[in-house]
């Protein structure tokens, strides 16, 4: 019989039943032959320079990469070579980075700053006051300060007129990030979400679209993001608990499952705010990174269209570490991604799954195998796939362990896997012992065991009742 394993079960201490996402494997929708699904490791990292400091944000502008570093506002050569090019403060937080025509935004430690030419400037207009968040709009610089919608002149981008005031007002709470979607503005509070169009006048030149506000808005700054054709957000309503949802014009759907909203529940509103979502299209694939204090959880929005359901995939560098790989952007034909723990800076790498030269580990598992109140003897486990991709030299292993209860698990039993070229190497387990009732296996590897999953086979032969 095959056994689905793009998802997983486990239980907890309250009684219920949860999801064991893929950790550091992502699911891939495919028709093969095999499956109709399968699962391969999440892209390794290779690092190609360092900077000054740890990477607080990036974008590309004019095809070529910009990151704030620490304290320090960079552009990353395609070799590596980080070359500062001034000083935007550092409050530990990331930082906001957008685009005109002629300058790029970088909003830092709550200060305005322009770089144009190479020259770095601060704006020091007291009018503008906190810059907590920045977007760039109809030649207009955007900032909000959590109370006011900010705008610059637009004939001196250092200059702001307290008279062009805006607000966001439908809900007295504030304003926590600015978007730009289709050519227009949405105001992010903590409880809702407002869009406002370009209409002109003397005054503040955005109006309010009615009827499109959205009545649940995002934990903090970095929590919304232009996703697709909508505004992706970790937030929540009054009253409810965290979710992460794609909001429109007027309406919000909620793509977080009962599993990440249960695993979102395990934190403070405090750490959440600090949570930084990103978008990677790669390929087929739109991609939604949800940065958590110890973990980053992946939305995949192709494959949910797929198959229908929420499709989710855990990514870490270590226990209790998120992926490593951060602020990223698509330069030079490659992803660019900074590092979490050091100062150094990568690309991302599809043929490894090492984060930055080091070994990490992944785990899949598979839904209950349900012996309708009889027992079963497990003869044989064979997990269908593609060996025999490892690096040259190595000796990889991955082992298998069960629970019949989803908390507790057996001892676990390695499987040599091959080396470099051994890729008709059958990766099978025997003599797998039984079950009573039900039971859940689970598979753990590293990154010198890198191999794609297709299919799990079992031979159970069933017991009498």
């Amino acid at each position: 019989m095959q056994i689905p394993i793009l998802s997983g079960i486990y239980t907890d201490s309250k009684a219920d039943y949860r999801i064991a996402y893929p950790r550091n494997m992502k699911p891939v929708v495919k028709e093969t032959g095999i499956s109709t699904g399968y699962l391969r490791p999440v892209d390794g990292i290779v690092e190609t320079g360092v900077g000054p400091g740890r990477s607080r944000g990036a974008i590309n502008w004019n095809g070529e990469h910009y990151r704030v570093m620490g304290s320090k506002l960079c552009r990353v050569e395609q070799n590596g070579t980080v070359v500062e090019l001034g000083d935007v403060g550092d409050d530990g937080k990331q930082v906001t980075l957008t685009y005109s025509f002629e300058r790029l935004a970088i909003a830092s430690n709550g200060n305005l700053f322009y770089l144009t030419d190479n020259v770095l400037a601060q704006v020091t207009d007291s009018d503008l006051g906190v810059a907590v968040d920045v977007v760039w709009i109809d030649g207009y610089f955007m900032t909000t300060d959590g109370e006011f919608l900010v705008v610059t002149e637009l004939g001196d981008p250092f200059a702001v007129n307290p008279l062009k005031y805006g607000s966001s007002e439908i809900d007295p709470d504030p304003v926590v990030a600015l978007v730009k979607q289709r050519n227009e503005i949405y105001a992010v509070n903590r409880y809702t979400i407002e869009v406002f169009d370009n209409l002109g006048g003397a005054n503040f030149p955005f109006g309010r679209i009615e009827g499109a506000q959205v009545q649940r808005g995002a934990f903090g700054t970095h929590c919304a993001i232009a996703y697709e054709s909508g505004i992706a957000f970790l937030g929540s309503g009054v009253g409810e608990s965290p979710g992460v949802f794609i909001a429109g014009r007027g309406s919000s759907q909620k793509v977080s499952t009962r599993e990440v909203d249960d695993t979102l529940a395990e934190y403070t509103e405090a750490q959440l705010s600090d949570a930084v979502l990103e978008v990677v299209n790669d390929r087929s694939n739109a991609l939604l990174w949800v940065r958590l204090p110890d973990q980053t959880l992946v939305f995949d929005l192709t494959t949910t269209s797929g198959v229908g359901r929420p499709v989710w995939y855990v990514m870490t560098s270590g226990e209790d570490q998120p992926y490593r790989g951060i602020d990223v952007i698509w330069c030079y034909d490659n992803w660019q991604v900074g590092d979490l723990q050091t100062f150094a800076v990568g690309i991302t790498d599809d043929t490894i799954s090492t984060h930055f030269g080091s070994v990490v580990e992944w785990e899949v598992s598979t839904a209950i195998v349900y012996g309708e109140g009889r027992g079963a003897i497990f003869h044989s486990l064979e997990l269908v796939g593609l060996p025999g991709r490892v690096a040259f030299g190595e000796d990889a292993y991955i082992s298998t362990s069960y629970s019949t209860d989803g908390r507790t698990w057996s001892q676990e039993r390695p499987l040599f896997i091959g080396q470099r070229g051994d890729r008709g190497r059958r990766l099978m387990w025997r003599r797998q012992g039984n079950m009573r009732n039900y039971r859940i296996q689970r598979f753990r590897g590293d990154s010198r065991a890198y191999l794609a999953i297709a299919r799990l086979e079992a031979q159970i032969e069933g017991l009498g009742a």
